[in-house]
Order: C-alpha cells, then structure tokens, then sequence
C-alpha cells in the first residue's frame, strides 16, 4: 500500500465548512494529515500534484442491486471509475444473505431486469451462506473495490421462513413462530452491522422464472401488522425501515408517513423512494416536498425521499422495460417470456384494443407519462425509424400512435430501441429538489435495469448541476454543500464510517477535474459484461472528469480508468457496519 502524498487541491472534507487549497497525506490507508500550508514529501511518497482538481470525499452510492454483480465482479468497477467508494445492498426487500438461490433467482431477475439465467448462475456457483453473519464473512472474505454495507431484504426473509409458495399467497399471514423468526433474523443481521430493513409494497414488480411468474414479490403480500412487528425492532434500535410505496394508492405513501412519526414515541428513521418531477404531474413533487417538511418538523419524524440530481430517463427494447408493469395489459406482455409469443400477442386485435384503452386511460394510476410524442427511436432493424419519435412514425402511417408502437414491437420484438425522459427534465424544479432538506442524494438502481437505466455518475452530475448554477451566477446551493449532500450527510444518516475526509479516518478519496463537469457525462456507452457472456449494458462513462480514486488509501482508479488490481486483490474496500441507534 504507497503512502501518498496530495498537493495542492481545492479539499471539500465533506462538512458544509469552506472548501480550501491544501496537501492531503496518505499513509497505511488512513489520512494522517490535512494541511493549509505545503507538506514536505516523505522518502519513498507518491506525490500527486493537483493543482486545479477537487479533491472530495468518496461519494455514497445507498441504493444500488449489486447483489448478484458483485459475486462476479467484486470491483464494481463501473460506480468507482465514478467516484463511488460505499455502496449498499439489500434494497427494496431483495437480499441474498438468506434463502435459496432458485427462490432469490426469481425473486431479483424480473423486477431488476436481470437476466435470470445469469442471476442463477451466480447464485448456484457461489452462494455457500444463509445467515447474515455468513454473508457479512463471505463479502468480508472477496477482493472488494468499494465498501460495502446492506439492507435486511423483507422479501428473501418472508419466503425463507413461510416458504416461497405461501409467501406468495394472497391471505396467507405468517405464524406467532413466523413472525419471531423473522424478527431473530432482523435482529441478527442488525448485530452484524446491517442498516435496517427494506420492504417493498409495488405490485408492480413481479417474479420470475415458471413456478410464480408474474407474481408480485412475497414483500407485497405481507399486511401492514407484520411490518409493524418488525419496525418495532428497528425503532428500538434506531435502525432505518426502507421501502417502496405502492404508487397505485396514495394510502399505502401515508402508511410509511405513519410508521415515521415520532410524536409520543421514538421516530423511525424511514426512506423511501423517491421525489421527482415527474412529467405527467407537474406539481407532484412540490406536495411530496410539502408532505416531507410536515412529516419531520411537525411530527418530529426522520424521513427522508430518495432523490437523484439528473433526469431520470430510459432506453427500451421494444416493450420490455419496466414502466409496462405499472398497467395489466403491459403486465401480461411482460409475463411473456419468449419475444415470438409476445410478437404475437401484439398483434391480436383483442389484446390491442385492451392495450390502447388502458394506455390512453388517464385514471389508472401511473408513473410513465404514456406520451408516445416524448420518445426517440435509437435503433431499428429499418434504419428509416432512426431519430424518430413513435408518434411521428404513427403520423406517417396515418394511424394512432398506440397502433404504431404495437405495429414496431409485433414486426420488431425487442430489436427496435427507443429513449425517452420520464423525469427531471426541467431544471429549476431539478435544483428544488436537490436542495430540499427532508431528501438524501441517491437512488442509482446501479446493478440494475442494465439496458433501461444509467445513474452510476450521478454524484458527478449533482456537481455539474451546481457548478452550472453557480458559472451562470444563478447560484442555488455551494459545492462544499453539493459535496456534503453526497458524502458526509449520508454518512451521517446511514450511521457508517465513511463520507469524510479526516485525520486519522480511512482514505476514500475523488480527484476531480471541475473543468470536465460537462456533457460529457450524459455520452452514452454500451459497455460488454464480460462474466454475463458480454450482454451489453447502458452506462455513462466521462473519464476525463476524475483523475483518482483512493480506497482505503490504495488507488483505485487512475486516469479515470480502473486500476488492474481492482477486484482481484484485497485491501481495498470492505463491510462497514452501520453504528446508528443500538
């Protein structure tokens, strides 16, 4: 492990404090010292000359669905390229640490949009634990690039206790016995170190594989008594219930509301995603923004949404991408697995005329704004479609445009990719949100989504949002504030050791060349998986923009490429456990 030496840089030590010009020693993977005035090299020091460059804590990515990926690639190489050093799994009710690797399989793979042969692999080759003392010893044990922390996931804990089948069975609630030894795992993996519990409520998403397919996950079936049951072990140990609303009723938003409030009791310290400006309702997140404020001051709660700095925006591959679970006829094409069969379900006029009535129906509740005016086709075996919105290709045919996305998918199947934003498209709302107290910076879904969603460089996109602000002297928020939304505040709010540079504290550290907080980082990039038999993902990458990535003090990234050492040798990131509450 070099001792390093970092001269000169423009240090953001992760407080809201002034940023200043500075040397930053590195010795034995600890920050040994923080200087204003000039540092002599040491014999033996890597001096690193950083003039012009940013030099921030790493930043903390709390959402991610690593969980699979990073059996296979422990360097999770495409979140640290970005200055990524925490990362967290167990979101949004799935979790390896128990259960059967079939079970979790079907669990992960559609609701994360995963391929499930991949996902099954993984876990049939490598899961030789079912506690999460042993997972945490597995992790503790691989050649990790970041560090790692994790949510209990509700999902894998319902169905390894209950079985998968009753799990899944709407009416079926768990024993007085269940419910305990459900509550000893949570227990369990709260003295491992574990952040708290992750549910899951959106019958949006669904299993995979044959024996349940299309079922919503074993987190949706369970009734709000049992989270309750568990909650109580989180309150008292001031550990964070995570969860995702069942959009489909604003009831289901004002329960995780209700199990945060902290009047006549201790808070819960809840998250949930997440806050948006959402193109099909424009006021949306200023009621969401109001709600969040009411919640934490007049409740005396510790809420926060999930929110991310950039436009929340897709690619698709024909119809599969998630927002088509949010409505039954998409559901039913999904459920779907071979792309022949679904060709022709698209082109039964009794399953078009279904399709068309709900897509155009503007009282079901809805996410996806359904504007086929809002898409650009980026590829198409009929090269003619190219730059295309699918409602200009209607208008050409002379036809609806609900006609004419069918027409492409019956004729093309997943061979026709469109883009469109669903989210975050305008700026100023954009700035609100990020600067909105009752929200934490995140909600990557990195791991995830891999041909629909690329959020890995989202803390560099926060910065450039600043930054932009601030070169067009409209300043919304400072950067050492931007830093700290990125870093230390979530640190803080998590309960890990991490999030800020200190002496005697472990050296996750980001050079940033601020000059490269550009539009670079929207260039799009299909990027090969190579231990997924090259199955292509869409990420960001903008190598200019970080010069360094340090690692408990070892470089991790060079040159905005990762170093070849990155998740084949150890000593670079491991378990952190979450210190908050008891």
């Amino acid at each position: 492990m070099a001792d390093t030496l970092i001269k000169q840089a423009r240090i953001f030590d992760g407080s809201t404090n002034p940023s200043f010009i500075g040397d930053v020693r590195i010795k034995e993977g600890v920050v040994t010292s923080i200087s204003k005035t000039e540092l002599n090299p040491m014999p033996g020091e890597t001096v690193v000359d950083a003039k012009g460059l940013w030099l921030t804590p790493g930043f903390i990515d709390f959402h991610t669905h690593y969980d699979a990926e990073i059996e296979m690639a422990p360097d999770l190489s495409e979140s640290v390229r970005h200055g990524i050093t925490t990362i967290s799994l167990g979101s949004c009710s799935l979790s390896l640490a128990v259960g059967d690797p079939v079970d979790l399989a079907d669990m992960f793979s559609r609701v994360e949009a995963i391929p499930r042969k991949n996902v099954l692999s993984i876990l049939e080759s490598k899961k030789n634990w079912n506690s999460a003392a042993e997972y945490k010893k597995h992790l503790n044990n691989m050649p990790l690039g970041p560090n790692v922390t994790s949510f209990a996931g509700h999902s894998a804990i319902r169905a390894h206790v209950m079985g998968l089948e009753r799990s899944l069975t709407k009416g079926e609630v768990p024993t007085k016995q269940e419910l305990e030894k459900m509550n000893q795992i949570l227990e369990e993996a709260l003295d491992q170190g574990f952040m708290g519990l992750s549910i899951n409520t959106l019958i949006w998403d669904k299993m995979d594989g044959s024996r349940f397919r299309s079922r919503p996950l074993p987190s949706t079936f369970a009734n709000w008594k049992e989270y309750q049951y568990l909650n109580k072990t989180l309150r008292k140990r001031g550990k964070i219930f995570q969860g995702v609303p069942n959009v489909s009723t604003k009831i289901n938003v004002l329960m995780f509301l209700k199990e945060a409030f902290g009047i006549f009791r201790k808070p819960l310290k809840t998250t949930i995603i997440s806050l948006m400006d959402v193109k099909f309702d424009p006021g949306l997140y200023k009621l969401l923004g109001v709600i969040g404020r009411i919640t934490n001051t007049i409740f005396k709660s510790d809420f926060r949404f999930q929110a991310l700095p950039e436009p929340f925006d897709l690619y698709a591959d024909g119809m599969d991408v998630v927002v088509f679970e949010e409505f039954a006829a998409g559901a039913k094409a999904n459920h779907i697995e071979d792309e022949l069969e679904r060709k022709q379900l698209m082109k039964d006029p009794k399953y078009r005329s279904w399709f068309k009535r709900q897509w155009t129906n503007w009282f079901l509740p809805r996410v996806f704004h359904r504007n086929f005016r809002e898409t650009k086709i980026v590829d198409a075996p009929d090269k003619s479609l190219i730059g295309k919105s699918i409602d200009d290709v209607a208008k050409e045919k002379g036809v609806h445009s609900v006609t004419a996305f069918l027409d492409l998918v019956a004729e093309h199947g997943n061979k026709v990719r469109w883009y469109t934003v669903m989210a975050n498209h305008r700026k100023e709302p954009l700035q609100k949100i990020v600067n909105y107290p009752d929200v934490l910076i995140g909600f990557s879904d990195a791991g995830a989504h891999l041909r629909g969603m690329a959020h890995y460089n989202f803390p560099l996109r926060m910065l450039k949002l600043v930054r932009d602000a601030e070169l067009e002297n409209k300043p919304f928020m400072t950067i050492e504030k931007a830093v700290h939304r990125l870093t230390g505040e979530i640190g803080d709010w998590f309960g890990i050791d991490a999030g800020y540079i200190k002496e005697g504290k472990r050296a996750d550290l980001v050079l940033i060349d601020p000059t490269k907080l550009d539009d670079s980082l929207a260039q799009d990039v299909e990027a090969p998986m190579p231990f997924m038999e090259d199955f292509k993902r869409w990420v960001r990458r903008n190598d200019d923009t970080i010069k360094k990535v340090f690692i408990n003090g070892k470089l991790a990234v060079d040159q905005g490429k990762p170093v070849s050492s990155l998740g084949k040798e150890k000593g670079y990131g491991s378990f952190l456990e979450s210190k908050i509450g008891t």
